[in-house]
């Protein structure tokens, strides 16, 4: 009775986690990807307020104008992206769906990152592409070199995702341009994940966007807002690929939420600030209490760590760890390595120092 595609996926491991940690008891929780601060008030203000003034029905299916036009001139000001055109997704995902529903055919191949965020290689699939990994194993860098071993002429695509789900680890400018010269030797596409861009701890990000136009830059406001709930993306690019994407939203999720798009056009210059350096205190924390006891890379942005298991399979340690109250990822979920686990500081002081308590104390048994 399923649809055959349906076998090439895969429940997600992080939901199950999630659904774990609804029937323990106060669980230590260092598993979850969202931020442990709210939607900041004067942004839940004019949301009420657009809901009030009757924003409660359709937008146009690529979304209001006010909010796209915005973005386009962010991404210019601010990453030097000249996207042609722009849509508004119902949050990344909804863009990550779009994306490879329009570009991927049967037997297509797919660059990704290993490890890498997990709805990668799940939609791949699901479009009849083929997922190639490339290994960026053991400091997480995506690099040309790493790259270009791995092209062949079924090559459609490549993933950028910087900062990076499930490492914290961002390219480097000087990669970002040579990804770019490779992209556009084989004249792929380079879709750019940049949901993380906003965690940024020391000013380095660089959008592929601007120095290659055949890049689809992904972003929204689940982490930097932390509205998760409210589902709210875009995708930026060339005209003629956000064309069918405007297509297929028509058919699909039909548009974002109306209220939260007229809430983000007008909050596009909240201050974030103090939230980005509060998560910069709790990686320097969460590093300098593990670092003397796992092997762990110090990431540049988001808000994990994915260190090393110190002994056994990295299901057998994050089975250990539940077992110890502490909910924490298996990096194969990310990843076709069973040696890692991800743990992420998006969590009170309070709940990273409990937290490290019992990774530190399992990683002797």
């Amino acid at each position: 009775m399923i649809a055959h595609r349906m076998s090439k996926i895969d429940s997600s491991g992080i939901r199950k986690v999630f659904d774990l940690a609804q029937k323990m008891q106060n669980p230590v929780n260092l598993s979850i990807g969202q931020p442990d601060f709210d939607v900041p008030e004067e942004i839940k203000m004019v949301a009420m307020k657009a809901i009030e003034d009757g924003a409660n029905k359709y937008t146009v299916t690529q979304g209001i104008a006010e909010l796209r036009n915005g973005l386009l001139k962010r991404l210019q000001e601010q990453r030097g992206v000249n996207a042609e055109d722009i849509i508004i997704t119902s949050g990344v995902s909804g863009a990550l769906t779009l994306v490879f529903m329009v570009l991927i055919n049967p037997d297509d191949e797919v660059l990704i990152p290993d490890p890498a965020f997990v709805s990668y290689k799940h939609l791949v699939n699901f479009c009849g592409g083929k997922s190639i990994f490339i290994d960026t194993y053991p400091d997480f860098q995506l690099t040309a070199a790493r790259i270009e071993p791995h092209i062949t002429k079924k090559t459609k695509a490549l993933i950028i995702n910087s900062p990076a789900n499930p490492t914290g680890i961002m390219c480097k400018a000087r990669d970002i341009k040579e990804i770019a010269e490779i992209a556009k030797k084989h004249n792929l596409v380079v879709i750019s994940d940049e949901i993380y861009h906003d965690y940024d701890y020391h000013h380095v990000f660089e959008s592929i966007g601007k120095y290659y136009e055949k890049t689809l830059t992904l972003d929204g406001f689940s982490k930097s807002f932390a509205m998760t709930g409210w589902r709210m993306g875009y995708a930026a690019g060339p005209a003629s690929m956000i064309s069918e994407m405007i297509k297929l939203q028509q058919y699909t999720f039909v548009c974002a939420p109306s209220p939260a798009q007229y809430a983000v056009a007008k909050s596009l210059d909240t201050d974030l600030s103090k939230y980005i350096a509060n998560y910069k205190k709790k990686r320097d924390l969460m590093y300098n209490g593990l670092k003397d006891t796992f092997q762990i890379v110090k990431p540049g942005g988001a808000f994990y760590f994915f260190p090393e298991v110190p002994w056994g399979t990295d299901e057998e340690f994050v089975a250990t760890a539940i077992k110890n109250n502490l909910l924490i990822i298996p990096g194969s979920v990310f990843s076709e390595r069973h040696t890692h686990f991800r743990v992420s500081y998006a969590a009170s002081e309070e709940t990273i120092h409990r937290g490290m308590d019992i990774l530190n104390s399992i990683s002797r048994q």
